[in-house]
C-alpha cells in the first residue's frame, strides 16, 4: 500500500463517527439506554482513533535525524497500536462495565423512538464509511482474502479502519437488538445484554488489532514472494554468483531495508564488483519499489574459492629457465 492509501477511508470514518457520536448522545439523553451510551462512547473512541491514525501518518513523514537515522516510518505502527489500546480500554472495558451495571440494576428504556431513529441513521452512516474502506482496500488487496489482507498488510490504516467499521456495524445491530427486546418485553436487562455483547465484540477486535500492530511495531520482514523477487533480481546480475544470506525488515509501510551477503567471482576486480552491486540495487528497486535501503556485502564463494585453489595447486609447474 502506498503512503497515501487509506487517507480517504480514514477521513470518511472520522466524519461518520463524529456525526454518529453526537446523534447517539442525543438519543441517550432522551432514552437513558445503556446500549446507546456504550455506542456513544464507542463512536467517540473511534473518532479519536481516526485522529491518531492521521497524526501517526503525519509524524512518520519527518526527515531522518542522527538519533533516528532510519527515519520515523514506524510512527504509523505505534499510533495504530495505541488505537488498539484505546479501543480496548475506552470502548470494550466501559461497555462491559455499563452492561454489568444495567443487568444488575435494570431500568426501562424511555422514548425508544429516539433510540431506533438514531440507530438506523448510524447504521446508514457507518455503512457508507465501511463501503469506503472496502473500496480503498480493494485497490491494494489484490487476490488476497480479507483475513490475509488484514494479517499481511504493512500499512496499518486500512486494516484498522476496516475492523473498526465492521465492529461498529455489528455493535449497532447488538444495540438495536438490546433496545428492541427491552421495549418489547419491558425488561431493561436486555439493554444490558446488548451492551455486554458490544463490549465483548470490541474486546475481540482490539485484541486482533493489538496482535497485528505489535508484530509490525517490533519489525516484520518481506513476504516470501517479495523475497523471491529480490533474490531473482540479485542473481540475474552477471557479477553475482549467488546469494549467501539475506535479511529484510520494514522500517515503515513503504520503506523496506535489505541487507544481503552475495558471492562474487574470485577473479573480479573491485571496480567490476562495484558495478555489479550498483546493477543489483537498480534491479531490486525496479522490481520492489519499497526497497529504499539496500546494503550488499560482497564475499568470495567458499566453494568457488576452494575450487580455484585446488586448480592452482594441481597445475603443472613451469620449467625452470636455464
Amino acid at each position: 500500500m502506498s503512503a497515501e492509501g487509506g487517507t480517504k477511508a480514514i477521513v470518511a470514518a472520522l466524519a461518520a463517527n463524529l456525526g454518529i457520536a453526537v446523534s447517539k448522545f442525543v438519543a441517550f439523553a432522551f432514552t437513558g439506554s445503556s446500549s446507546m451510551l456504550a455506542e456513544s462512547i464507542h463512536s467517540v473512541a473511534d473518532s479519536g482513533n481516526q485522529g491518531l491514525l492521521l497524526l501517526g501518518r503525519k509524524r512518520s513523514e519527518r526527515s531522518r535525524t542522527p538519533q533516528h537515522p532510519f527515519g520515523y516510518g514506524r510512527e504509523r505502527y505505534f499510533y495504530a497500536f495505541v488505537v488498539a489500546v484505546v479501543l480496548f480500554t475506552v470502548g470494550a472495558a466501559f461497555s462491559l462495565y455499563e452492561g454489568y451495571h444495567k443487568i444488575s440494576h435494570p431500568e426501562e428504556v424511555e422514548s425508544p423512538i429516539w433510540a431506533f431513529a438514531v440507530l438506523l441513521v448510524a447504521i446508514a452512516m457507518e455503512s457508507f464509511s465501511f463501503r469506503t474502506a472496502i473500496m480503498e482496500s480493494n485497490t491494494v488487496r489484490g487476490d488476497q482474502s480479507w483475513w490475509a489482507f488484514i494479517r499481511r498488510a504493512k500499512a496499518p490504516e486500512l486494516p484498522v479502519v476496516l475492523l473498526e467499521d465492521f465492529a461498529a456495524l455489528i455493535g449497532l445491530l447488538f444495540a438495536l437488538f438490546g433496545v428492541s427486546m427491552a421495549v418489547a418485553t419491558g425488561d431493561g436487562v436486555w439493554d444490558g445484554v446488548g451492551t455486554v455483547a458490544i463490549g465483548l465484540l470490541l474486546g475481540a477486535v482490539a485484541t486482533i488489532l493489538a496482535i497485528e500492530t505489535k508484530s509490525l511495531l517490533i519489525g516484520e520482514g518481506a513476504d516470501a514472494d517479495t523475497e523471491r523477487r529480490i533474490v531473482a533480481a540479485l542473481e540475474s546480475v552477471e557479477e553475482v554468483e549467488r546469494l549467501i544470506h539475506m535479511r529484510t525488515e520494514y522500517l515503515g509501510p513503504d520503506e523496506l531495508l535489505i541487507a544481503a551477503k552475495i558471492a562474487v567471482h574470485h577473479d573480479d576486480t573491485a571496480a567490476e564488483v562495484a558495478r555489479g552491486i550498483d546493477a543489483a540495487e537498480a534491479k531490486i528497486r525496479a522490481d520492489v519499489p519499497a526497497a529504499k535501503l539496500i546494503y550488499l556485502e560482497p564475499a568470495l564463494d567458499e566453494a568457488s574459492r576452494d575450487a580455484g585453489a585446488t586448480a592452482a595447486e594441481s597445475a603443472p609447474e613451469a620449467p625452470a629457465s636455464s
